[in-house]
């Protein structure tokens, strides 16, 4: 496992990260926004997106209008290597399981 999955994970591992990461999935938003939705203290929010950014998952921008606001968003291609980790898992679960099945039921 990569030191950049082992983040991605650490950063997912946190169940307010988690949620935080389904509300940007529906649409980019402030840290503010996102500590209002998820009942959180500005200075709390603010660790939570520095995990997410440091997994990898998240990214910052300031948009055209106001250079002092950041919108938060998830970054493209973030998860492509969770993703395979997870496909190459279930693969190796699949294998062992089918092993085991042929193995109880006296086949060799």
């Amino acid at each position: 496992m990569s030191a950049a999955l082992d983040r991605t994970l650490g950063a997912l591992a946190d169940p307010v990260r988690r949620r935080a990461v389904e509300l940007l999935g529906r649409r980019p938003r402030s840290a503010g926004d996102l500590a209002r939705e998820l009942g959180l203290a500005p200075p709390a929010m603010s660790r939570h997106l520095k995990a997410l950014k440091d997994g990898g998952l998240v990214e910052d921008g300031h948009p055209a209008f106001d250079a002092r606001v950041r919108i938060y968003s998830l970054k493209d291609g973030a998860t492509a290597e969770l993703k395979q980790w997870i496909a190459e898992t279930e693969a190796l679960w699949a294998h062992q399981l089918a092993a085991f099945k042929v193995h109880v039921e006296g086949g060799e």
